[in-house]
């Protein structure tokens, strides 16, 4: 792959259970190894949360998914204004590497590469239980790291939970 080689946003199954994705942002690669670590950054984005960089600290997720666009948006029924997630550190490599436990949805890794001026992101999600939580998972990653492109570009992020159900349907499709 090279700088300006274009990466597909929809996740693929690389195994029965586990998920990969990927993204192209602006580099360096500290400043988005930062909005991965760092709760201000990163809530911006995905989930607010204090994350101590070392292996085994625990951190607590928290996710306001209405908060994340720049636009109102309608919440699906049966999902809270707020979720919390307890997790914790399973792996550490600053810049390049960071992997949590996802709760009781299996595993994450974030894994960072310098592609020029840009940087590639890989998540890989590992050992999704069910069809159901990997399409939510699936539908929430693409919509998430979206967001990510756009706030790491400085661009207006669009309404979260619209982009969230039509992905949904996507990848019932897709899967």
């Amino acid at each position: 792959m090279n700088d300006a080689m274009p990466v597909d946003a929809h996740g693929k199954l690389i195994e029965a259970a586990t998920l990969k994705i990927q993204r192209v942002l602006p580099g360096p690669i500290d400043r988005i190894w930062r909005y991965l670590t760092d709760g201000n950054l990163r809530r911006q984005w995905l989930a607010a949360g204090e994350m101590e960089l070392r292996i085994g600290s625990a951190l607590e997720l928290v996710w306001r998914n209405d908060e994340l666009s720049d636009q109102p948006t309608t919440r699906p029924e049966g999902f809270a204004a707020e979720m919390r997630m307890a997790s914790r550190v399973t792996e550490l490599d600053p810049p390049r590497r960071l992997a949590i436990a996802w709760g009781n949805s299996g595993d994450v890794s974030f894994d960072l590469e310098t592609r020029g001026s840009n940087v590639l992101l890989t998540v890989i999600h590992r050992r999704l239980p069910d069809r159901d939580m990997l399409l939510k998972v699936s539908a929430g990653w693409h919509a998430h790291l979206d967001l990510l492109v756009e706030v790491a570009n400085g661009r207006k992020t669009a309404p979260f939970w619209e982009s969230w159900g039509r992905l949904h349907r996507e990848y019932d499709q897709r899967l």
